[in-house]
């Protein structure tokens, strides 16, 4: 029997991964705090809810794509208590970016009404979402994921990394590699322009060598092009990387890279930049090296 989905959260990368699903013929109830960006998917087949608390009381399946801890925790244990409303044996599924300790209190919680939970957070952008090709990792008992296997396959590659809480702090290391290596890619071609290089060129000739990544590839062609419309938010870049210092406080480490790069991006923020895409942290660059600038084409900014 095809398990019955419910998908909580229908933003920019919740959207597609529930339509994703729907297409690989998973019967799906959606819903979302802002009504209308849930009946966007109504056409594809889903059934579209007015309360998280309908919205999984059939459900086999539950699946949380939301912000940050406090909503996912506001949405779960607020009033009205989802929470009463999700049967025992249902699993859920919480594929947003939280912190570790929030996904093992969650997990312990539900697992006391008889509930199953995974933290799966994803990596992949809106374009790794709307193609299935999202990175997923993965924390819990292995029977339980491989329970989620099926429902993971039409979203992208899964991998278990642990137990609970361990998914969410393999996404906080791919949120330190990213954001540093934003930075890194930003300094690189605004030094190279600023040297009389085509950065463009720079760019061509680094791609294939040790300095080669997606980020290399993707976020500089978003920075020639000035188009710094998100894909992911400064604002969340900045939420994931403070909890990367959290995490980093609790395990007694100092990481002085990922320190100063969440400093540059907080700022970008702090200044109106929050809802520029993250290759956007090459204008904080640009406005501490005046008049070193990438090209002379207008910047293309979220209205």
């Amino acid at each position: 029997m095809t398990e019955r989905i419910a998908f909580l959260g229908i933003g920019l990368m919740g959207g597609p991964m529930a339509s994703n699903l729907l297409k690989a013929g998973f019967p799906v109830t959606v819903w979302n705090r802002t009504p209308g960006k849930a009946e966007t998917l109504r056409a594809a087949g889903a059934d579209v809810s007015s309360s998280a608390a309908d919205a999984v009381r059939d459900a086999d399946i539950v699946i949380t794509m939301l912000t940050n801890g406090p909503a996912v925790e506001e949405v779960l244990f607020g009033a009205p208590k989802v929470i009463a409303a999700i049967r025992k044996g249902a699993l859920v599924l919480d594929m947003s970016s939280i912190p570790p300790a929030t996904a093992r209190d969650h997990a312990r919680r539900l697992a006391a009404l008889g509930i199953p939970h995974l933290d799966a957070p994803v990596s992949g952008g809106t374009g790794g979402a709307q193609n299935g090709k999202l990175v997923i990792m993965a924390g819990g008992p292995a029977a339980d994921f491989a329970r989620a296997e099926p429902i993971f396959a039409p979203l992208g590659k899964p991998t278990l990394v642990g137990g609970s809480g361990a998914g969410q702090l393999a996404k906080l290391c791919n949120q330190a590699i990213v954001g540093i290596t934003i930075g890194a890619v930003a300094e690189a071609l605004l030094l190279a322009a600023a040297g009389g290089a085509d950065p463009a060129a720079v760019r061509q000739a680094l791609m294939g060598g040790f300095a080669d990544s997606r980020i290399l590839q993707e976020h500089g062609q978003r920075m020639l092009n000035r188009r710094f419309l998100p894909g992911f938010a400064i604002a969340n870049q900045v939420k994931d990387l403070d909890t990367v210092l959290d995490a980093a406080r609790q395990a007694k480490l100092d990481l002085p890279l990922a320190a100063r790069v969440t400093e540059l991006f907080r700022q970008i923020a702090d200044a109106g930049g929050g809802g520029y895409d993250h290759s956007g942290l090459l204008l904080e660059l640009e406005k501490r090296n005046p008049p070193a600038r990438l090209g002379t084409i207008p910047d293309k900014l979220p209205s």
